[in-house]
């Protein structure tokens, strides 16, 4: 573990860190289910940075890898919840998440 490099591996990894409590701190907070999923996508993308740069720091593709896949997942999964979005908006014209309770069956 080369010493010079500590500095980038903890700057990266605050800034990981950071953008995933942005992330959660807007999941809890907000009410609508776009940014829900846009906060999803903070908390999701933080992830894969601290995989990149805990790869860089060690001198490993594994964590590019990890990266390619973690974005693949998220590609996927916003297709899939903005397709759920649209029906939940076509039958109750909104987005609030308190209104998604009465999709039960």
């Amino acid at each position: 573990m080369p010493t010079e490099t500590l500095p980038d591996l903890l700057t990266g990894l605050t800034l990981s860190a950071i953008l995933f409590c942005l992330g959660l701190i807007g999941l809890l907070v907000r009410r609508n289910v776009i940014y829900l999923l846009m906060c999803v996508e903070i908390c999701t993308n933080a992830a894969a940075l601290a995989f990149v740069v805990a790869g860089a720091h060690w001198d490993s593709s594994d964590g590019q890898v990890m990266f390619i896949f973690i974005i693949t997942l998220a590609a996927a999964e916003v297709a899939i919840a903005l397709a759920l979005v649209l029906q939940f908006f076509r039958r109750r014209h909104t987005v609030d998440i308190d209104q998604l309770n009465g999709l039960r069956g």
